[in-house]
């Protein structure tokens, strides 16, 4: 059995994730350790303030942790994620999240996911601790 690419694990996971495809997020690159990803926030998305609520920006990033800990092929699961909102986010933004993972052992990784606006402004700073099982992906 061969270990599948980053590319079909992570259009494998998109395909199965109901969520991500209602945020309408696109795949811009996938490789291991590390994911682009792009979406436009929505008139649905937006909290009480006029602005996109910060879920809607933090579940940006956690797919996109999750697709650049799991291109390796072995199921990997977040185990702590936070984030930082330095600038809101507007209805009709269209954001793009860059996750590189910056260390790994057997069982953990680590990783840094930045969002950006279409201004390149960063509005999202985000970091996540995934858990690598020894479960292969089978696609």
């Amino acid at each position: 059995m061969t270990t599948p690419s980053a590319v079909d694990v992570v259009r494998t996971l998109l395909a199965r994730d109901a969520y991500s495809q209602w945020l309408g997020i696109e795949v811009l690159e996938a490789a291991v350790g590390k994911s682009v990803l792009r979406m436009t926030i929505r008139d649905e998305m937006v909290n009480g303030f006029g602005t996109a609520h910060g879920g809607i920006t933090f579940s940006l990033a956690d797919s996109a942790l999750a697709f650049a800990t799991n291109a390796c092929g072995v199921l990997s699961v977040a185990v702590d994620c936070s984030i930082s909102f330095p600038v809101a986010v507007q209805p009709g933004d269209v954001l793009v999240a860059t996750a590189f993972e910056q260390s790994t052992t057997k069982r953990l990784a680590f990783c840094d996911v930045s969002v950006r606006n279409q201004a390149d402004v960063l509005v999202g700073h985000f970091r996540g601790t995934v858990y690598r099982t020894a479960t292969p992906h089978l696609l």
